[in-house]
């Protein structure tokens, strides 16, 4: 469903800063995630995981996944290797994009016109962000952008205190969508309202227990919801 700028006229948006995460919320690229894990633990002749586990750590910075996955590993040289048969192999998967889910360029299009600052924070590196929002055009399309190799990962706070204050918005006017539970926390450790993602990484019933205000089953149901907690704007008559 569509959203038009006559349907918002005399709303004020209760949140004027949207921040979302990358990886399961805009982008549909949790398949390859999991498959280059996978492919990156054969490289380095460590144990097969299973997806569900994979999907687990999704969300957080590489060297945590890694930490997280394989916590008896601790040779640099090794997660290093692990970490660029990573890289190699979702830089090959990525040769075609992946994919954004249905109704997510439209609605951040409409996002925008609606007067709402839009941000990412991503449990991706710089260098890959850049090259994704390249490939879809948007390099100069959010407000800002932060990634986990250039502040501290998922579920610290800190890229939410950085996009708050780069934006210049309190935390009460700011909004953080999310398809993991680091995404959530996160939020929460920011003093930050949320909204859980129920098509990405990880299942409904873990987000909901980080108690998000709300939980969408496609990306439409954003623009909807956030119809329904904007004011509607009261002018006084005799102002002067």
């Amino acid at each position: 469903m569509m959203f038009g700028l006559g349907r918002w006229r005399g709303l004020v948006n209760k949140y004027e800063l949207l921040i979302f995460d990358w990886d399961g919320t805009l982008v549909d690229s949790i398949g390859r995630i999991v498959e280059s894990i996978l492919v990156a633990a054969a490289r380095c002749d460590l144990p097969r995981l299973d997806e569900h586990s994979i999907k687990g750590i999704i969300g957080l910075g590489l060297p945590e996944a890694i930490a997280v996955l394989y916590p008896d590993v601790t040779d640099r040289k090794l997660v290093e290797a692990f970490r660029r048969a990573y890289a190699d192999h979702y830089l090959a998967l990525e040769a075609e994009p992946s994919v954004l889910y249905p109704g997510v360029a439209t609605a951040l299009q409409q996002f925008r016109e609606q007067g709402h600052q839009l941000a990412v924070a991503t449990g991706k590196g710089r260098r890959g962000l850049d090259r994704v929002l390249a490939g879809q055009g948007w390099s100069d399309f959010f407000d800002v952008t932060r990634c986990a190799d250039e502040t501290a990962s998922k579920p610290d706070p800190l890229m939410i205190h950085e996009i708050l204050e780069h934006c210049g918005v309190s935390p009460e006017r700011a909004l953080v969508i999310g398809d993991s539970v680091f995404d959530l926390e996160m939020a929460r450790r920011a003093g930050v309202d949320s909204v859980a993602v129920s098509y990405g990484a990880q299942p409904l019933d873990v987000l909901l227990s980080c108690s998000p205000c709300m939980a969408i089953n496609c990306f439409s149901e954003l623009g909807e919801w956030l119809c329904s907690v904007s004011n509607p704007a009261e002018v006084a008559a005799n102002v002067g």
